[in-house]
């Protein structure tokens, strides 16, 4: 299978499926130099794994991360990174018959006619735990940029159609609300419409943000590889990320250009934009304002409603879809979106330092 690499000078490499013995990723191209521990990795992982609120999945899962190569003595060598969380909690029972039809939102049919074979197992490589590699792998790249003073923050801003009051925003709810909303109060509302949801026997969907501060302008390239263009291949790639919008996203298609253009001043030496309907980015490049990109997330698709499908002799039967299953993902959901950011952007500012002949002229001549 092609397709499980991402990256250009830091490259990562997600392997293992849901129900196998461990899941994990690779990162070749990470500098030398770095503290790195497994707690480090750990607290990300944490934010993402299953069984810690009534907004998850019942799965429990520890989800310890093992760091099998490429650090020692507590810091990074530059060789490759293995990183490897084991599985523990599997039932595959759950999922053994529905190796003979297809679930409705999900892979199985696509998997089928491309390889002839597919994991049924909770989904194989199709599953939500493949994640466990990307938050891992980002967590490695959100500390590299925290110590450039680059922070990478995201959060829910809505479930279904409970949205955040910006108003009330409080960074320090995201690590305490069961929804990762900067909210209390629509956290509270949210989880009402997530048990009723999960008493309709059904799930429910929503948009995680995520803000990327401290970015010089500059990061980015102006045709294929625009920063905003790789922002969203790499939230895309995400399984229940359906859209992604830049700024204003959407909105922009209906503004006039005089209120759209974020005008540039000045002050005290220092250029900035009075607004930031940009979200950023400009021409495909990082602007020097806060960077704002937005994930839509699908309604989880296993749900114990009774739904009809089509079976592998090619018959119309009705299902009720077993195991453990999240009413919305997008709580756990906001680390990987996070995850996702930290590493386009820190890819992309390596690429940066060889833009101008003056900067690799620098490199190598100072001091000698």
């Amino acid at each position: 299978m092609a397709g499980s690499s991402i990256g250009k000078n830091i490259v990562l490499t997600t392997w293992g499926e849901s129900h196998g013995k461990a899941l994990g990723v690779v990162v070749d191209g990470f500098p030398a130099g770095m503290k790195l521990d497994e707690e480090d990795i750990q607290k990300f992982l944490d934010r993402r794994k299953p069984g810690t609120s009534p907004a998850t999945t019942p799965r429990k899962e520890d989800d310890k991360v093992e760091i099998l190569s490429g650090v020692f003595e507590g810091k990074t060598t530059g060789t490759p990174i293995s990183l490897m969380v084991r599985n523990t909690s599997q039932i595959s029972a759950d999922y053994s018959e529905i190796a003979n039809y297809y679930r409705p939102g999900h892979a199985d049919y696509g998997f089928d006619k491309k390889y002839g074979f597919r994991d049924y197992r909770g989904g194989g490589r199709s599953s939500g735990r493949e994640t466990i590699g990307r938050v891992a792998a980002g967590a490695l790249c959100s500390k590299l940029l925290s110590e450039m003073g680059i922070t990478v923050c995201a959060y829910t801003i809505a479930i279904g159609d409970i949205e955040v009051d910006y108003s009330k925003f409080d960074r320090a709810a995201i690590l305490k609300t069961p929804t990762a909303m900067p909210d209390v109060d629509a956290d509270k509302r949210a989880m009402e419409l997530i048990q009723n949801a999960r008493e309709k026997q059904d799930s429910l969907g929503g948009i995680i943000e995520c803000q990327i501060t401290g970015v010089p302008a500059g990061i980015g390239d102006p045709v294929f590889d625009k920063l905003d263009a790789l922002l969203s291949r790499a939230l895309m790639s995400i399984g229940a990320v359906k859209a992604v919008e830049i700024g204003d996203g959407i909105r922009v298609s209906a503004y006039n250009g005089s209120y759209n253009n974020d005008v540039f001043t000045t002050a005290g030496g220092v250029v900035f934009k009075e607004t930031n309907h940009s979200g950023g980015i400009l021409g495909g490049m990082s602007d020097g304002d806060k960077i704002v990109v937005r994930a839509y997330v699908k309604p989880t698709p296993s749900i114990a409603k009774t739904q009809h499908t089509v079976n592998k002799a090619g018959e119309n039967i009705e299902i009720n879809i077993k195991g453990r299953h999240d009413p919305v993902v997008v709580p756990r959901a906001v680390v990987v979106v996070e995850a996702m950011c930290a590493h386009t952007i820190l890819d992309l500012m390596i690429s940066n330092m060889s833009s101008r002949s003056s900067s690799i002229i620098e490199f190598y001549t100072d001091g000698n």
